[in-house]
């Protein structure tokens, strides 16, 4: 048995998982998260701002020290969508090194694909036709699994990226949704060579934005992983749940007892996003004499397939 701490950097949060991990199973010691926004303006300027710079560093600081107390034998730091995307990611890159003590690896979209799907299917039963939804912050990664065989794609569009660069008021108005909706039709257009989704058989979404979505579809009282992974939702439920809350005024969306303060400015764009990957998959599949009655959202994601390469 092996303790491990994954850090997974993203653009919007920066999360930590120790665990304890042995024959491909994890045992969760910490499990948490910061959102940190790193990619605050990177889809506009093409770096890094000072202020996310230093917030993301002093959270950093927080998990290194987490890391000692709890004994760690070996760490991963991984960063994603935003930090491919910034000139200045150097200054990030080295500022990481010297507090981890480790060296912090900026993964490519498709690595990043492969990570999420081991870390999503990791608690599941064998299956086929599955694809793993990672709805991230700065990009969305689709990657279908069939057997040994596992296809990808990453596309730029993130909630943070897609809240910055197409919503002008709170709650977005028609014309910002059209805006969304087309710049997903469109990676989804560009990701049809890599990843076909007429061959779907099953979705499984993962990451913050997907699973806050189902919290509001389960009107949770507060924010329960138990009560959401493992969780089915019908289409009409989910596609409900993701236009409530990109209608939903901002004031109306924080006081949700299960939204992350940290959520709070993106989750209607990312709702927009889930639900067009969904509908784009439900028409592809309609296409292939199939049907996608539901989608599974699950809490294990890429974080748990960073820990899980430690073994």
């Amino acid at each position: 048995m092996t303790r491990v701490a994954a850090i997974d950097c993203g653009t919007n949060s920066i999360r930590l998982l120790i665990a304890d991990v042995s024959g491909g199973q994890l045992t969760d010691i910490v499990r948490t998260l910061e959102v940190v926004r790193l990619g605050q303006g990177v889809d506009r300027t093409g770096r890094f701002d000072d202020a996310a710079l230093d917030r993301t560093l002093d959270a950093t600081r927080r998990y290194a020290a987490l890391c000692r107390e709890h004994g760690v034998q070996k760490v991963r730091f991984v960063a994603t969508s935003a930090t491919r995307d910034a000139a200045n990611r150097l200054v990030f890159i080295d500022a990481v090194r010297d507090i981890i003590g480790v060296e912090p690896e900026v993964l490519a979209g498709t690595e990043e694909a492969a990570l999420s799907f081991l870390g999503a299917t990791s608690v599941l039963p064998p299956g086929v036709g599955r694809l793993v939804v990672d709805l991230g912050g700065g990009s969305t990664e689709l990657v279908l699994g069939e057997g040994d065989s596992v296809d990808s794609c990453s596309m730029d569009v993130g909630c943070v990226r897609m809240t910055e660069r197409n919503i002008t008021e709170d709650p977005p108005t028609a014309s910002d949704r059209e805006a969304i909706v087309r710049d997903v039709n469109a990676a989804i257009d560009e990701a049809s060579d890599a990843v076909d989704l007429a061959r779907v058989r099953e979705v499984i979404g993962v990451a913050g934005t997907i699973t806050t979505v189902t919290a509001h579809a389960l009107r949770l009282d507060r924010y329960d992983p138990e009560a959401i992974n493992g969780c089915r939702l019908t289409l009409p439920t989910l596609l409900a749940a993701c236009d409530d809350l990109a209608s939903m005024p901002r004031e109306e969306r924080a006081a949700l007892p299960y939204m992350h303060p940290g959520r709070v400015d993106v989750i209607a764009a990312g709702a927009i996003v889930w639900h067009t990957v969904i509908t784009r998959t439900a028409e592809a599949m309609a296409s292939a004499g199939a049907t996608l009655d539901s989608a599974v959202t699950s809490e294990h994601d890429i974080l748990d397939g960073v820990a899980l390469s430690l073994e």
